[in-house]
């Protein structure tokens, strides 16, 4: 395998904002697994009881870009709840880039600041996305200068999308 072709990142966000579900989409889409609803990677009885995600779970997604390079994207889904930050920082510590997650009805929220500015010190290129677009309590400009004001984002780097709903430029 062609080292220069693999890419590891990490979705962090705060609890709840959609991490598990973004992330079976992006298997969805890379493995071509459908109607898929359950969080593929929450393997642990405790995580689906309590519907949060408690160990950072990897896996492999093959992506062929266009010009018929294929990619190995080693994912890493991880947990939002302060209680397990040390999760996400060694997945952090293991990645290349983050996806930063927030949901646009509740916006920045704590977790959200202290995983951004983690992944920012360990010099991560970051991807901003807006998740939950299409709830009616969605705040989605108000949640766009969020980021553009509190993370120094570009508008035009923010993604925004629906990962339960698979609406979104995602």
């Amino acid at each position: 395998m062609n080292t220069s072709l693999i890419r590891n990142f990490c979705i962090i966000a705060h609890i709840d904002h959609g991490k598990s579900t973004l992330a079976d989409r992006l298997i969805e889409f890379t493995k071509g697994i459908k109607d898929q609803n359950e969080q593929i990677l929450d393997t642990m009885d405790l995580e689906r009881e309590r519907g949060i995600t408690i160990k950072s779970q990897a896996i492999t997604l093959p992506f062929n870009d266009k010009n018929g390079n294929v990619y190995s994207l080693n994912l890493i889904d991880t947990p939002g709840h302060v209680d397990f930050a040390s999760e996400v920082s060694r997945s952090l510590r293991a990645s290349d880039g983050a996806i930063l997650l927030v949901d646009s009805s509740q916006g920045i929220q704590a977790q959200t600041i202290a995983n951004t500015y983690l992944a920012l010190d360990l010099g991560l290129n970051i991807i901003p996305v807006i998740n939950k677009i299409d709830l009616p309590s969605a705040q989605t400009e108000t949640v766009i200068n969020e980021l553009i004001n509190t993370f120094g984002f570009l508008k035009e780097e923010i993604l925004q999308c629906s990962a339960k709903n698979r609406r979104g430029n995602i």
